[in-house]
């Protein structure tokens, strides 16, 4: 498990505080349409908040719950 102090000074050098979907998807190396899915099922997704109440509000993230989902997330290698 890496520090999330580490990933959270790294991310800051990049992002402001709160980030974007579009921000986490890189972030992530992924899209913006995962994002989306993991948000509307509420799993495998850092905390967030939505800016309004209809279906197409803005998404925000804290860079520090982005940190602490990061350092929580293992990530699996399968070798040949």
């Amino acid at each position: 498990m890496v520090n999330k102090e580490i990933i959270y000074n790294t991310l800051l050098k990049n992002y402001n505080i709160t980030i974007t979907k579009k921000d986490l998807a890189k972030i992530l190396s992924s899209s913006i349409s995962f994002i989306d899915k993991c948000i509307m099922k509420g799993e495998n997704i850092p905390d967030f908040k939505k800016l309004g109440s209809s279906k197409n509000s803005k998404v925000i993230f804290n860079l520090m719950d982005v940190a602490d989902f990061l350092s929580d997330t293992t990530k699996i290698y399968k070798g040949n």
